[in-house]
């Protein structure tokens, strides 16, 4: 049974969500997950995919990224820095399935635009993000493969996105409850057009005590079951839009992400990887080596863009709280025989319904 998103349970998050309220909001965004969870093995773990642009002709997707604090890994992003695009997916998943999910990621490019990799000197450079899922998972045992990866593109689809142990969000832990991936989306107009703003994250970060859930000082209301003495995790977001935006309006739009994951209480902490990635589907475009001398392009001007760092700081702030909303309770692995316990949604219910005061 689909457990309620946080809206469900009354919580008012300020903004205008698309009609999926998911990262699938923006048009020709697709998401995928393969899960795999054996508890025999002692495997939860997996990886999501997102493919920012369909067809099988490669086109540039028009990025920017940011990180608050590096302690993880998100490959490509070299090239995006220089370049200002990257070309093909975005895969998910732990820490030590990045190679795996690389490779797989590697093989499914050459497949889905085999025509251009028979022809071209073409080379495949896909985003690969990860956080640590050692506490639920056995990480050492390298439950990822490239197949998973292949699995997770091959099964990518648009509409609702399954939220909490889903993908690479399957053994995640947020705020010392149950974490994963969670999703969120913002409708603005900018100049009398309408677009869309939206994020995924695999939530793996904070301690129980700095989560606050629009003012409320949730992790001091709910301090029962927490597994750790410091900060141990990471979080990874996707920003995804369809307002066309500049390669610095889109490093500068993945900055704002730090505002919307701090809107949870986490400072960032120095054992945390906070990574961000925002890109762009409009401008849509051949393969640089194909265009034109003098290349044009539509672009939002930069001095408009308030209302789209506000709507992307929500969007991440509210797909934070939904990848706890949807968690279940599950075993640990390391150290073995403890619980990460799922947030208790009927008491958030009622503590918004109560209108519990906020902190400070």
């Amino acid at each position: 049974m689909t457990k309620p998103r946080a809206r469900d349970l009354g919580l008012p998050f300020p903004g205008t969500p698309g009609p999926f309220n998911a990262i699938t909001d923006v048009p020709g965004v697709e998401v995928g997950f393969c899960t795999l969870t054996d508890p025999a093995r002692k495997m939860r773990t997996g990886v999501t995919a997102i493919l920012p642009r369909p067809g099988t002709t490669p086109q540039p997707v028009w990025a920017g990224h940011y990180a608050l604090n590096g302690n993880g890994e998100m490959t490509g992003t070299h090239w995006i820095n220089d370049a200002g695009y990257f070309l093909g997916p975005i895969l998910i998943t732990n820490t030590h399935g990045v190679g795996a999910a690389h490779l797989g990621a590697t093989r499914w490019m050459i497949d889905h635009y085999a025509e251009y990799f028979a022809k071209e000197h073409a080379w495949a450079m896909p985003v690969v993000a990860e956080t640590y899922d050692g506490v639920l998972n056995d990480i050492n045992a390298l439950h990822v493969q490239p197949d998973h990866a292949i699995a997770a593109l091959n099964a990518r689809a648009s509409g609702p996105v399954a939220e909490g142990s889903t993908g690479g969000g399957n053994g995640m832990i947020s705020y010392e409850f149950k974490g994963g991936t969670g999703t969120s989306s913002r409708r603005l107009p900018i100049g009398g057009q309408e677009y869309t703003v939206a994020a995924l994250v695999q939530a793996n970060h904070g301690i129980r005590p700095w989560l606050s859930i629009l003012g409320r000082p949730i992790g001091k209301l709910m301090p029962d079951g927490a597994l750790y003495t410091s900060e141990m995790g990471s979080i990874i977001v996707i920003l995804a839009t369809d307002a066309p935006l500049s390669c610095l309006s889109l490093r500068q739009l993945a900055k704002r992400a730090a505002i919307g994951i701090g809107r949870g209480g986490t400072p960032g902490g120095n054992n945390s990887g906070d990574i961000f990635l925002a890109f762009s589907t409009a401008n849509e475009s051949p393969m640089p080596q194909f265009g034109a001398a003098v290349l044009t392009r539509q672009e939002l001007n930069m001095d408009r863009l308030d209302p789209m760092y506000l709507a992307a700081v929500e969007a991440i702030e509210e797909a934070v709280i939904n990848a706890l909303v949807a968690g279940e309770t599950v075993d640990t692995v390391k150290p073995p025989g403890r619980k990460c316990q799922a947030i208790d949604t009927a008491r958030l219910r009622d503590i918004f319904a109560a209108g519990t005061p906020s902190q400070g």
